[in-house]
């Protein structure tokens, strides 16, 4: 999982900018193609040495919607519309790590795992082809690139030319600014550096509970590997559920704020932050010591699906408010933010045993509810006050 999980740190730094540059079908459906191809690898690998490269192959193409998603909906959807969008945008990519051990535990208890990846290269293959016509450009700027080279044809005046245009750029040189964009992005713009720290935490601790929940499940409550699954569904409900009561309340919100203020803001994503930062810690407090204590399975369920509640509430509100902030450039503000998350991901679930064999479940929880508190409490006051400001200093920032 965790090989996985890394190339998802270093693919949108690629797939973001370069759809800000050809456009965000193509790359959407070359990357998918290049998943769908290296996760067949790892249905037919040999060799440890196979399954690692292929799954980190994989990895690289499945990450392409991980911050393209958040430009396409900047694309489609008014600061008005997108809460309800980023909903559904933010469920779908925590279901799958959610439920799909659901199916992945019968499935290996039933048959071979090599099953797993023939079934998921197929669904995708699906999925492909139905985009291949379904699909269509979003990005504006390559919408009008586009209509420009039609009336070219049409009219043979080389001098139509739209706002987007470098004319005096090269295409070597237009590419090399594209692709360094997230790595500007995440070195001077403190907005994101701090989004991507606190996305960075909700990542890395889902990614551990999903790591441990079959030590826990299978280690202390005895239950056998498909049962052991099931206990996921806490997680899945708390996503689909913080989901639900995110998005349109954040619509809500933030009409109602830019009806009082005038003007819309991203700061006015906010105050959702502040529920979704108290449920983290709660949830990890009740998972961690009803665990320790042994107590009825519905204990650390419930504490996981308010963890999951809080966190689906947090990525809501932080890609909400980036794609807000840098609206033109959100694939590659989102890829940049998203580099910190997935080496989270990548990191976590590697040092989380140990935490937990030292501690236990109930103080190694508390340690990590802690460093919640210190992260997530004074980040929503600290974006109200001081996030307009910085915005304005900043060359990217959409209205700076």
């Amino acid at each position: 999982m965790s090989i996985f999980v890394l190339a998802y740190a270093l693919g949108p730094l690629a797939w973001g900018p370069l759809s800000e540059l050809y456009g965000r079908i193509i790359v959407l459906q070359l990357t998918n193609l290049f998943y769908i191809f290296f996760n067949l690898g790892c249905g037919l690998a040999q060799t440890k040495g196979q399954m690692i490269a292929f799954r980190f192959l994989a990895g690289l193409g499945g990450s392409a919607p991980l911050a393209i998603g958040g430009g396409v909906l900047s694309d489609l959807f008014t600061a008005e519309e997108r809460g309800r969008a980023m909903g559904m945008y933010s469920l779908t990519p925590l279901l799958g790590p959610a439920l799909g051990p659901i199916a992945g535990g019968y499935v290996t208890q039933e048959t071979t795992w090599r099953r797993i990846f023939y079934s998921t290269t197929i669904l995708t293959a699906t999925i492909q082809a139905v985009g291949f016509f379904v699909l269509q450009e979003t990005f504006t700027p390559v919408l009008l690139a586009r209509r420009r080279a039609r009336l070219i044809q049409q009219t043979g005046n080389e001098a139509l030319h739209t706002e987007f245009d470098h004319p005096d750029r090269t295409a070597r040189a237009t590419l090399a600014t594209a692709l360094t964009r997230p790595f500007r992005l995440l070195a001077t713009q403190l907005i994101i550096q701090c989004l991507a720290l606190y996305m960075m935490y909700l990542y890395g601790l889902m990614y551990l509970v999903l790591s441990t929940f079959p030590a826990l499940w299978e280690d202390v409550y005895r239950q056998p590997v498909g049962r052991a699954g099931l206990n996921y569904l806490s997680l899945g409900i708390g996503f689909f559920l913080g989901a639900q009561l995110c998005a349109p309340l954040q619509d809500r919100v933030y009409a109602l704020l830019k009806r009082r203020r005038g003007v819309g803001r991203p700061e006015f994503r906010v105050p959702m932050m502040v529920p979704g930062a108290v449920l983290v810690p709660a949830g990890l407090l009740v998972d961690g010591w009803t665990a320790e204590a042994r107590t009825h399975w519905l204990g650390p369920n419930a504490g996981a699906g308010l963890f999951a509640m809080g966190t689906i509430i947090g990525f809501q509100c932080v890609q909400g408010f980036l794609v807000d902030s840098y609206a033109r450039y959100a694939a590659s503000a989102v890829g940049a933010a998203t580099v910190l998350r997935s080496l989270a991901g990548f990191g976590f679930p590697l040092f989380g045993p140990d935490v937990y064999a030292s501690l236990g479940y109930g103080w190694g929880n508390t340690v990590l509810a802690g460093v919640g508190v210190v992260i997530g409490w004074p980040g929503p006051w600290l974006l109200w006050r001081f996030g307009e400001g910085l915005r304005k200093k900043s060359p990217y920032a959409a209205g700076a």
